[in-house]
């Protein structure tokens, strides 16, 4: 962690990624000696809810950020409930520190937590951060304990969970993960956008310079098969070379890379520029994409006890979650080909938007605007 009193935070310079949407990032740990918190906020929900910048200027320093440190911690711990065995913890705050993710500058409020039962059995969290400002924010939780970690994901849809303090297994460690996966590919809309563009041709052929409709749905299967493999291999590759810090890349760069291949995946529908081998496409992009994935994994943490089973737990719930989509819409896609709406809307009109709504995530990830 970065020392607070070193970092100036540009809330103009926090861009906006369309596959990570408003998170925080709490850590409890339990012990004899009560629970241990730790909780990550961005600091661009932090301005909308408290306006952090009192000078507004656009950013936000470490000296406003400190003078406010009493309203933020008890913003976020009112709206903290933490149980123990059924009989409240209450939170006392600790300090107030910064840290960079890889979507821009959070404040990290610490604090202890103490229960009436010295060692309980189970915890109970109850979490409504931002609940009334935004439906979609939510908290991503990890508990240590035992040496072990167990992981969740709360929000306005699911405020309340209880959790049995135990050694966590291998298996729960990889299903937790897998859950992590499988959510984030159905949340990173660019990915999802990405690969749809890629399908969106597969039911067609192109003849004579016009689009037509695909006879063989065996046909249509094999190639939508050497898409998405190709498009699976490259991204686990580089998310699990960068999840173990082999190969790492700035995470602006790799926004914008992402953003761009949606761009030139959606025009290359409306001006066919490859028709052949469009799985080098998805495989050389793929790659790409894959560094967007660790970005995400990074921010949820890999125990180290557990690293390789929460890595492959992540991967195949992101290849179950993609698969999940594609199974989605290739049926529709194949039985609606013949159609105008198909033709037209879907296809044609479909590409457009996604382009354009891409070339959007471009200028904002390359210039840390915010145009959405």
């Amino acid at each position: 962690m970065k020392r607070a009193w070193l970092v100036v935070l540009a809330l103009a310079s926090a861009p906006a990624f369309a596959h990570k949407p408003s998170d925080s990032y709490l850590t409890l740990e339990p012990s004899a000696a009560g629970v241990q918190g730790r909780w990550d906020i961005a600091l661009r929900d932090l301005e909308f809810a408290l306006g952090l910048d009192a000078d507004g200027d656009g950013a936000i320093t470490w000296g406003e950020l400190r003078a406010r440190s009493a309203d933020v911690s008890a913003y976020a711990l009112a709206r903290l409930a933490l149980r123990g065995d059924g009989q409240p913890c209450p939170a006392a705050f600790k300090e107030l520190l910064v840290d960079e993710h890889s979507d821009g500058a959070y404040a990290v409020l610490r604090f202890d937590a103490r229960c009436a039962t010295v060692t309980p059995r189970a915890l109970e969290v109850e979490y409504r951060l931002f609940a009334d400002l935004d439906p979609t924010h939510r908290g991503l939780l990890q508990v240590v304990h035992g040496g072990a970690a167990q992981s969740a994901v709360l929000g306005p849809d699911r405020p309340r969970l209880e959790l049995a303090l135990r050694e966590t297994s291998r298996w729960r460690q990889f299903l937790s993960y897998a859950g992590e996966g499988v959510w984030h590919i159905w949340i990173g809309i660019d990915h999802v956008l990405f690969l749809v563009s890629l399908l969106l041709p597969a039911v067609l052929v192109l003849r004579n310079g016009s689009w037509e409709s695909a006879e063989r749905f065996r046909t249509v299967f094999w190639e939508v098969f050497s898409v998405v493999t190709a498009f699976t291999v490259a991204h686990s590759v580089t998310l699990s070379l960068a999840a173990l810090g082999v190969l790492t890349l700035p995470s602006r760069l790799v926004e914008s890379v992402i953003a761009l291949s949606v761009i030139l995946a959606a025009l290359n529908n409306l001006w066919p520029v490859v028709l052949r081998r469009r799985w080098l496409v998805a495989f050389g992009f793929g790659l790409v994409h894959g560094f967007g994935f660790a970005n995400v994994l990074a921010d949820l943490g890999l125990p180290r006890e557990a690293l390789l089973v929460s890595l492959v737990g992540f991967n195949l719930g992101v290849e179950a979650g993609q698969l999940a989509i594609v199974g989605a819409f290739l049926p529709a896609a194949f039985l609606a080909r013949r159609r105008w709406a198909y033709r037209r809307l879907a296809f044609t009109g479909g590409s457009a938007a996604i382009a354009l709504l891409a070339a959007a995530w471009l200028v904002e990830r390359a210039f840390d605007l915010k145009l959405l």
